[in-house]
Protein backbone atom coordinates (compact mmCIF):
# COMPACT_ATOMS: atom_id res chain seq x y z
CA UNK A 1 0.00 0.00 0.00
CA UNK A 2 2.78 2.42 0.98
CA UNK A 3 4.62 1.58 -2.23
CA UNK A 4 1.48 2.30 -4.27
CA UNK A 5 1.01 5.66 -2.54
CA UNK A 6 4.65 6.50 -3.12
CA UNK A 7 4.36 5.75 -6.83
CA UNK A 8 1.17 7.81 -7.06
CA UNK A 9 2.89 10.67 -5.28
CA UNK A 10 5.78 10.54 -7.72
CA UNK A 11 3.36 10.55 -10.68
CA UNK A 12 1.52 13.60 -9.37
CA UNK A 13 4.83 15.33 -8.70
CA UNK A 14 5.98 14.68 -12.25
CA UNK A 15 2.76 16.13 -13.64
CA UNK A 16 3.02 19.22 -11.45
CA UNK A 17 6.63 19.79 -12.49
CA UNK A 18 5.67 19.38 -16.13
CA UNK A 19 2.84 21.86 -15.74
CA UNK A 20 5.10 24.41 -14.11
CA UNK A 21 7.75 23.85 -16.77
CA UNK A 22 5.35 24.49 -19.62
CA UNK A 23 4.07 27.68 -18.00
CA UNK A 24 7.65 28.89 -17.67
CA UNK A 25 8.26 27.96 -21.32
CA UNK A 26 5.37 30.07 -22.55
CA UNK A 27 6.28 32.98 -20.30
CA UNK A 28 9.80 32.99 -21.73
CA UNK A 29 8.56 32.53 -25.29
CA UNK A 30 6.09 35.41 -25.08
CA UNK A 31 7.96 37.85 -22.93
CA UNK A 32 11.72 37.87 -23.22
CA UNK A 33 11.29 41.64 -23.41
CA UNK A 34 8.34 42.82 -21.31
CA UNK A 35 8.04 46.01 -23.34
CA UNK A 36 7.91 44.27 -26.72
CA UNK A 37 4.46 44.32 -28.39
CA UNK A 38 2.99 40.89 -28.99
CA UNK A 39 1.07 42.00 -32.09
CA UNK A 40 1.74 44.22 -35.08
CA UNK A 41 -0.73 47.06 -35.61
CA UNK A 42 -2.26 45.32 -38.62
CA UNK A 43 -1.75 41.75 -37.43
CA UNK A 44 -5.23 40.74 -38.61
CA UNK A 45 -4.36 41.51 -42.24
CA UNK A 46 -2.33 38.30 -42.46
CA UNK A 47 -5.28 36.11 -41.49
CA UNK A 48 -7.25 34.39 -44.25
CA UNK A 49 -10.25 32.10 -44.14
CA UNK A 50 -12.36 30.32 -46.77
CA UNK A 51 -15.38 30.91 -44.50
CA UNK A 52 -16.91 34.33 -45.32
CA UNK A 53 -18.09 35.21 -41.82
CA UNK A 54 -14.87 34.17 -40.14
CA UNK A 55 -13.03 36.34 -42.65
CA UNK A 56 -15.43 39.24 -42.06
CA UNK A 57 -15.25 39.28 -38.28
CA UNK A 58 -11.47 38.83 -38.16
CA UNK A 59 -11.05 42.28 -39.76
CA UNK A 60 -11.63 45.78 -38.46
CA UNK A 61 -15.20 46.79 -37.80
CA UNK A 62 -16.81 49.98 -39.07
CA UNK A 63 -16.18 52.23 -36.07
CA UNK A 64 -13.27 54.55 -35.37
CA UNK A 65 -11.78 53.82 -31.97
CA UNK A 66 -10.66 56.07 -29.12
CA UNK A 67 -8.79 55.22 -25.92
CA UNK A 68 -8.82 56.25 -22.29
CA UNK A 69 -7.26 54.82 -19.17
CA UNK A 70 -7.74 54.83 -15.43
CA UNK A 71 -5.14 54.59 -12.69
CA UNK A 72 -6.33 52.33 -9.88
CA UNK A 73 -5.03 51.61 -6.41
CA UNK A 74 -4.31 47.97 -7.09
CA UNK A 75 -0.75 46.91 -7.78
CA UNK A 76 -1.75 43.94 -9.93
CA UNK A 77 -4.07 45.94 -12.17
CA UNK A 78 -1.87 49.08 -12.25
CA UNK A 79 -4.17 50.73 -14.77
CA UNK A 80 -7.31 49.93 -16.72
CA UNK A 81 -7.13 50.58 -20.43
CA UNK A 82 -10.42 51.12 -22.26
CA UNK A 83 -10.89 51.16 -26.03
CA UNK A 84 -14.27 52.35 -27.29
CA UNK A 85 -16.07 53.54 -30.45
CA UNK A 86 -15.25 57.24 -30.91
CA UNK A 87 -18.91 58.02 -31.61
CA UNK A 88 -19.68 57.18 -27.98
CA UNK A 89 -18.47 60.64 -26.99
CA UNK A 90 -21.45 62.30 -28.67
CA UNK A 91 -24.27 59.83 -29.28
CA UNK A 92 -25.52 59.38 -25.70
CA UNK A 93 -25.90 55.62 -26.16
CA UNK A 94 -24.76 52.85 -23.83
CA UNK A 95 -22.40 50.25 -25.29
CA UNK A 96 -21.82 46.57 -24.51
CA UNK A 97 -18.56 45.91 -22.70
CA UNK A 98 -15.99 43.11 -22.94
CA UNK A 99 -13.54 42.47 -20.11
CA UNK A 100 -10.35 40.76 -21.32
CA UNK A 101 -8.37 38.54 -18.92
CA UNK A 102 -4.68 38.33 -19.78
CA UNK A 103 -2.64 35.20 -20.33
CA UNK A 104 0.41 34.43 -18.19
CA UNK A 105 2.82 37.34 -17.74
CA UNK A 106 1.00 39.35 -20.40
CA UNK A 107 -0.29 42.92 -20.07
CA UNK A 108 -2.96 44.69 -22.10
CA UNK A 109 -0.39 47.30 -23.13
CA UNK A 110 1.52 44.55 -24.93
CA UNK A 111 -1.29 43.75 -27.38
CA UNK A 112 -3.16 47.01 -27.93
CA UNK A 113 -4.09 46.22 -31.58
CA UNK A 114 -6.25 43.34 -30.33
CA UNK A 115 -8.31 45.68 -28.15
CA UNK A 116 -8.58 48.33 -30.83
CA UNK A 117 -9.77 45.86 -33.46
CA UNK A 118 -12.39 44.37 -31.15
CA UNK A 119 -13.66 47.81 -30.09
CA UNK A 120 -14.14 48.73 -33.76
CA UNK A 121 -17.02 46.23 -33.79
CA UNK A 122 -19.02 48.37 -31.38
CA UNK A 123 -17.77 47.41 -27.93
CA UNK A 124 -16.09 49.05 -24.98
CA UNK A 125 -13.14 46.70 -24.44
CA UNK A 126 -11.14 46.86 -21.23
CA UNK A 127 -7.91 45.29 -20.05
CA UNK A 128 -5.33 45.58 -17.30
CA UNK A 129 -1.62 45.16 -16.66
CA UNK A 130 -2.21 42.05 -14.53
CA UNK A 131 0.07 39.28 -15.76
CA UNK A 132 -1.20 36.72 -13.24
CA UNK A 133 -4.96 36.96 -13.68
CA UNK A 134 -5.91 33.31 -13.24
CA UNK A 135 -7.98 33.80 -10.08
CA UNK A 136 -10.38 36.15 -11.88
CA UNK A 137 -10.21 38.63 -9.01
CA UNK A 138 -8.89 41.53 -11.03
CA UNK A 139 -11.51 40.93 -13.73
CA UNK A 140 -14.15 41.23 -11.01
CA UNK A 141 -12.60 44.46 -9.73
CA UNK A 142 -12.48 45.90 -13.25
CA UNK A 143 -16.14 45.05 -13.81
CA UNK A 144 -17.21 46.98 -10.72
CA UNK A 145 -14.95 49.91 -11.56
CA UNK A 146 -16.26 50.28 -15.10
CA UNK A 147 -19.89 50.03 -14.06
CA UNK A 148 -19.17 52.90 -11.67
CA UNK A 149 -16.75 54.86 -13.86
CA UNK A 150 -15.79 58.35 -12.58
CA UNK A 151 -18.28 61.10 -13.40
CA UNK A 152 -15.64 63.07 -15.28
CA UNK A 153 -14.87 60.09 -17.52
CA UNK A 154 -16.09 59.75 -21.09
CA UNK A 155 -17.33 56.30 -20.08
CA UNK A 156 -19.44 57.45 -17.13
CA UNK A 157 -22.90 55.84 -17.43
CA UNK A 158 -22.06 54.62 -20.95
CA UNK A 159 -21.81 50.88 -20.28
CA UNK A 160 -24.78 48.69 -21.16
CA UNK A 161 -25.00 46.72 -17.92
CA UNK A 162 -27.22 44.11 -19.57
CA UNK A 163 -24.63 43.19 -22.18
CA UNK A 164 -21.24 42.41 -20.68
CA UNK A 165 -18.94 39.63 -21.83
CA UNK A 166 -15.58 38.26 -20.73
CA UNK A 167 -12.75 36.87 -22.85
CA UNK A 168 -9.75 34.99 -21.48
CA UNK A 169 -6.75 33.16 -22.93
CA UNK A 170 -4.66 30.40 -21.31
CA UNK A 171 -4.27 31.36 -17.63
CA UNK A 172 -6.77 34.11 -18.44
CA UNK A 173 -9.21 31.43 -19.58
CA UNK A 174 -9.21 30.02 -16.07
CA UNK A 175 -9.56 33.58 -14.79
CA UNK A 176 -12.53 34.24 -17.05
CA UNK A 177 -14.32 31.09 -15.82
CA UNK A 178 -13.68 32.11 -12.23
CA UNK A 179 -14.82 35.68 -12.97
CA UNK A 180 -18.26 34.43 -14.01
CA UNK A 181 -18.63 31.93 -11.15
CA UNK A 182 -16.80 32.92 -7.98
CA UNK A 183 -17.56 36.57 -7.16
CA UNK A 184 -20.42 38.67 -5.90
CA UNK A 185 -20.73 40.41 -9.26
CA UNK A 186 -20.30 37.26 -11.39
CA UNK A 187 -23.95 37.44 -12.41
CA UNK A 188 -23.33 40.67 -14.31
CA UNK A 189 -21.64 38.76 -17.13
CA UNK A 190 -23.88 37.69 -19.98
CA UNK A 191 -21.47 35.50 -21.96
CA UNK A 192 -17.96 34.03 -21.93
CA UNK A 193 -15.31 33.03 -24.46
CA UNK A 194 -12.14 31.17 -23.53
CA UNK A 195 -9.15 30.44 -25.74
CA UNK A 196 -7.16 27.43 -24.56
CA UNK A 197 -8.17 27.78 -20.93
CA UNK A 198 -5.62 25.95 -18.81
CA UNK A 199 -6.98 22.46 -18.20
CA UNK A 200 -8.37 21.60 -14.78
CA UNK A 201 -5.29 19.92 -13.26
CA UNK A 202 -3.00 22.71 -14.45
CA UNK A 203 -5.38 25.39 -13.16
CA UNK A 204 -5.72 23.70 -9.78
CA UNK A 205 -2.00 23.22 -9.32
CA UNK A 206 -1.30 26.82 -10.26
CA UNK A 207 -3.91 28.24 -7.89
CA UNK A 208 -6.64 28.97 -10.47
CA UNK A 209 -9.03 26.10 -9.73
CA UNK A 210 -12.38 26.50 -11.46
CA UNK A 211 -15.69 24.68 -11.65
CA UNK A 212 -17.28 24.86 -15.09
CA UNK A 213 -20.47 23.29 -13.72
CA UNK A 214 -21.18 26.70 -12.14
CA UNK A 215 -21.26 28.48 -15.52
CA UNK A 216 -24.84 29.45 -16.35
CA UNK A 217 -24.27 31.80 -19.31
CA UNK A 218 -23.58 31.02 -22.99
CA UNK A 219 -20.02 29.70 -23.33
CA UNK A 220 -17.82 29.37 -26.43
CA UNK A 221 -14.69 27.38 -25.53
CA UNK A 222 -11.88 26.70 -27.98
CA UNK A 223 -8.38 25.27 -28.18
CA UNK A 224 -5.90 24.21 -30.87
CA UNK A 225 -4.78 20.81 -32.12
CA UNK A 226 -1.04 21.54 -31.95
CA UNK A 227 1.17 19.48 -29.63
CA UNK A 228 1.60 22.34 -27.16
CA UNK A 229 -2.19 22.32 -26.78
CA UNK A 230 -2.69 18.56 -26.83
CA UNK A 231 0.31 16.29 -26.33
CA UNK A 232 -1.73 13.21 -27.19
CA UNK A 233 -1.32 11.35 -23.90
CA UNK A 234 -4.24 9.24 -22.80
CA UNK A 235 -4.07 9.86 -19.05
CA UNK A 236 -3.50 13.54 -18.26
CA UNK A 237 -3.54 12.77 -14.53
CA UNK A 238 -0.18 11.01 -14.86
CA UNK A 239 1.37 12.79 -17.84
CA UNK A 240 1.25 16.34 -19.07
CA UNK A 241 -1.50 16.63 -21.66
CA UNK A 242 -0.67 20.01 -23.17
CA UNK A 243 -2.18 23.31 -22.00
CA UNK A 244 -5.70 22.61 -23.29
CA UNK A 245 -6.09 19.04 -24.61
CA UNK A 246 -9.27 17.88 -26.30
CA UNK A 247 -10.15 15.91 -23.17
CA UNK A 248 -10.32 19.18 -21.20
CA UNK A 249 -12.73 20.72 -23.69
CA UNK A 250 -14.89 17.61 -23.64
CA UNK A 251 -14.92 17.54 -19.85
CA UNK A 252 -15.67 21.25 -19.51
CA UNK A 253 -18.43 21.03 -22.10
CA UNK A 254 -20.00 17.97 -20.47
CA UNK A 255 -19.87 19.46 -16.98
CA UNK A 256 -22.00 22.40 -18.07
CA UNK A 257 -25.78 22.17 -17.95
CA UNK A 258 -27.45 21.31 -21.25
CA UNK A 259 -29.89 24.13 -20.52
CA UNK A 260 -27.13 26.63 -21.29
CA UNK A 261 -25.97 27.33 -24.85
CA UNK A 262 -22.47 25.94 -25.18
CA UNK A 263 -20.05 25.45 -28.05
CA UNK A 264 -16.67 23.74 -28.16
CA UNK A 265 -14.25 23.60 -31.08
CA UNK A 266 -10.56 23.33 -31.96
CA UNK A 267 -8.47 25.26 -34.47
CA UNK A 268 -6.71 22.91 -36.87
CA UNK A 269 -2.93 22.92 -36.40
CA UNK A 270 -2.87 25.82 -33.94
CA UNK A 271 -0.19 25.91 -31.25
CA UNK A 272 -0.80 27.58 -27.91
CA UNK A 273 0.91 30.85 -28.82
CA UNK A 274 -1.15 31.17 -32.01
CA UNK A 275 -4.59 30.86 -30.45
CA UNK A 276 -5.42 34.52 -29.97
CA UNK A 277 -4.65 35.52 -33.55
CA UNK A 278 -6.29 32.48 -35.15
CA UNK A 279 -9.56 32.76 -33.23
CA UNK A 280 -10.24 36.51 -33.49
CA UNK A 281 -12.91 36.10 -36.13
CA UNK A 282 -15.19 33.70 -34.32
CA UNK A 283 -14.50 35.24 -30.90
CA UNK A 284 -15.72 38.54 -32.34
CA UNK A 285 -18.70 36.88 -34.01
CA UNK A 286 -19.64 35.24 -30.70
CA UNK A 287 -19.58 38.59 -28.89
CA UNK A 288 -21.49 40.32 -31.70
CA UNK A 289 -24.14 37.61 -31.53
CA UNK A 290 -24.39 37.53 -27.75
CA UNK A 291 -24.03 41.22 -26.91
CA UNK A 292 -25.32 43.04 -30.01
CA UNK A 293 -27.85 40.53 -31.40
CA UNK A 294 -26.06 40.55 -34.77
CA UNK A 295 -28.06 38.18 -37.06
CA UNK A 296 -25.10 37.45 -39.35
CA UNK A 297 -22.89 36.53 -36.41
CA UNK A 298 -25.62 34.23 -35.07
CA UNK A 299 -25.43 32.09 -38.23
CA UNK A 300 -21.86 31.15 -37.34
CA UNK A 301 -23.18 29.18 -34.38
CA UNK A 302 -26.89 28.40 -34.67
CA UNK A 303 -28.46 25.43 -36.43
CA UNK A 304 -27.37 22.54 -38.63
CA UNK A 305 -25.96 24.89 -41.25
CA UNK A 306 -23.86 26.99 -38.88
CA UNK A 307 -20.72 28.21 -40.62
CA UNK A 308 -18.52 26.85 -37.83
CA UNK A 309 -19.59 23.29 -38.66
CA UNK A 310 -18.34 23.43 -42.25
CA UNK A 311 -15.24 25.59 -41.82
CA UNK A 312 -12.09 23.52 -42.61
CA UNK A 313 -10.09 25.70 -40.19
CA UNK A 314 -11.96 24.05 -37.33
CA UNK A 315 -12.62 20.54 -36.06
CA UNK A 316 -14.15 18.71 -33.07
CA UNK A 317 -17.09 21.10 -33.15
CA UNK A 318 -19.91 20.26 -30.75
CA UNK A 319 -22.80 22.53 -29.76
CA UNK A 320 -26.26 22.15 -28.31
CA UNK A 321 -28.28 24.56 -30.47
Amino acid sequence: MKKTLKIAGISVGVVVLALIAVVVLFVVKHQIDASKPLLEDDYYESFASPAPLEAKYSRLGSRDVAYTEFDVENSAIDKIGAWYPRELKNDGARYPMIVVVNGSNTKASMYKPFFERLASWGFVVVGTEDGQAGTGETASIVLDFMLNAPRDSVLYDRIDANNIGVVGYSQGGAGAIRAVTEYGNSGAFKTIFTGSAAYAALAKNMGWEYDVAKVTIPFFMIAGTGSSEDSGVKDTSNEFGGVAPLSSLVDNYNRMSDNVFKVRARVVGAEHWQIQMLTDGYMTAWMRYQLRADPDAATVFIGDKAELLANPNWQDVVKNR
